[in-house]
């Protein structure tokens, strides 16, 4: 087993793989940019070592600097958390000429699904269902004007290399597809520094569900159930659950099965997860391929009882998976949200700055993996995800209850959070009869707001009264992100200040 473990990522990713290896026994290591100085994974690691400016390109996506942190601090392994360099073939392959095992799959296996294109071509010699369309970016208007005739409008131009909505464009008829393919073009050129684009029949108003997969190195591989992420702004997960509420046993074993089929010919090791588009008739169809742990990974942990990130280290480490796929049972329902700093009444713009006030809810079924504390200052640098917040419940309608009653307890005072954005969702009727597809939340949002519901108020008013007595007894003030009303005793006032004389 490792002894140090380098976690090349920040925010509450790094603080989940921290602790992790701190219940396995692991020594972790953090970096940190100019800005995270002070963040809660560099507060939580055994060690930390600093990378350089705010900027992403001269911090957590610097290969060079990071490879030199894990020398210095004798770290036998790396984690890549998600986002960052956790999809990049080039980082797996500098870990392996460096000596230092990459927790994750091999250069080969990201190189094969990283790009769509590629990912379907190799696919389809599998045998693997997908959506009908090109298995190469199409070259000019002309051959894309050809395709679209053939599979029929709506089409869906994509980004071979993209992800997150970058250069996806939804093309009703041949009217639209010279500036769509430009655009798109030119947008996956820009965020991903190539400008292949592909065509697929578009599905109208599909679902969006994945399957978790894990392999090990010794030719094991296993599905652990499936997660609903219909839920999506811009082409970004906002809510998931698990299991999908549209799916049963029947179809969770075909979904599995493909999903190992598509991890075994890619060769695949290591947490990975299989994604699917799926129509109105519950027809599935092979999205892409997401070569890391994901973020929704805690619905998952909830309703199998594994640890994820335990097997991700365990099988970096050459063990073999300690289960067989039919020792996989699913149990109860988990739901996540993503809280996100960002201004919901403002068109979710990022909301950075210092928290000033953190009421934190808790009680049964409750998960928190958070990358925040009271006082910590938000940067504007980096993806605005703070925090997710996990209800789970032996069925769906105990999940979504105990999650309501959780954001009504949550408050995040100093800056805007989406917290306001999953009220409405958890309480909208549609949600509650599982009518969901890829358009919902636009649906939602185009909906007029309601007054903010007794709950919320209540929320909001304990929140202010706490603030209000934190001012007036600084002895109340949160530590570390603890509850603001929790008293401080006497005896710890006197150690703090005789420490300061």
């Amino acid at each position: 087993m490792f002894k140090k473990i380098l976690i090349a990522n920040r925010g509450e990713i790094a603080v989940r793989v921290i602790r992790a290896c701190r219940e396995m026994g692991i020594r972790s290591v953090a970096v940190y940019s100019d800005v995270d100085r002070a963040a809660l994974h560099v507060r939580k690691a055994d060690e930390a070592y600093h990378l350089g400016p705010a900027a992403a390109a001269e911090s957590y996506l610097n290969i060079p600097k990071i490879l030199a942190s894990a020398k210095r601090s004798g770290a036998d392994a790396i984690h890549p958390g998600y986002g960052f360099l956790s999809e990049n073939p080039r980082f797996a392959h500098a870990c392996a000429e460096a000596g230092v095992k990459f927790i994750g799959p091999t250069a080969a296996a990201m190189e094969m699904m990283g790009s769509k294109t590629r990912a379907r071509q190799h696919m389809g010699k599998a045998n693997v269902p997908f959506v009908p369309g090109t298995s190469r970016g199409v070259e000019s208007v002309e051959e894309a004007a050809r395709v679209a005739e053939k599979i029929g409008y709506p089409i869906m131009l994509k980004a071979a290399a993209g992800g997150g909505g970058k250069g996806m464009r939804l093309v009703h008829g041949s009217h639209q597809l010279r500036s769509a393919l430009e655009s798109a073009q030119s947008e996956a050129l820009r965020s991903f520094g190539d400008d292949e684009v592909y065509i697929e029949k578009a599905i109208l108003n599909p679902r969006h569900i994945e399957m978790q997969v894990l392999a090990d190195e010794h030719g094991n591989t296993v599905y652990l159930g499936e997660r609903e992420c219909s839920i999506q702004r811009r082409h970004q997960k906002v809510l998931e659950e698990s299991p999908s509420p549209i799916v049963d046993g029947e179809m969770r074993r075909k979904m599995g099965e493909v999903a190992v089929r598509v991890a075994q010919a890619a060769g695949y090791t290591n947490a990975g997860t299989i994604e699917f588009l799926v129509d109105q008739e519950r027809n599935f169809y092979f999205l892409e391929m997401n070569t890391r742990l994901q973020v929704e990974h805690p619905v998952t942990e909830l309703t199998t009882g594994l640890d994820l990130v335990h097997l991700q280290i365990r099988i970096a480490a050459g063990e073999k998976l300690p289960f067989k796929q039919e020792d996989v049972l699913l149990r109860g329902h988990a739901i996540e949200c993503r809280i996100y700093a960002e201004d919901p009444d403002n068109n979710y713009f990022p909301s950075p700055g210092k928290i000033t006030l953190l009421l934190l809810p808790s009680g049964p079924g409750i998960r928190r993996d958070s990358g925040m504390y009271e006082g910590w200052t938000v940067p504007i640098d980096y993806d605005p995800l703070l925090a997710k917040l996990i209800g789970y419940g032996t069925d769906r309608e105990q999940a979504i209850a105990r999650l309501v009653r959780a954001l009504n307890e949550y408050f995040v005072g100093g800056i805007k959070t989406n917290i306001s954005l999953f009220r409405r969702i958890l309480n909208d009727a549609e949600f509650h009869a599982g009518k969901l597809d890829t358009g919902f939340l636009d649906r939602l949002l185009a909906r007029p707001r309601a007054d903010s519901s007794p709950d919320e108020s209540a929320a909001q008013v304990a929140a202010i009264a706490a603030g209000v007595f934190a001012m007036l007894d600084p002895g109340t003030a949160a530590v570390n992100g603890a509850n603001a009303a929790e008293p401080v005793s006497n005896w710890k006032r006197v150690g703090r200040r005789e420490a300061l004389e």
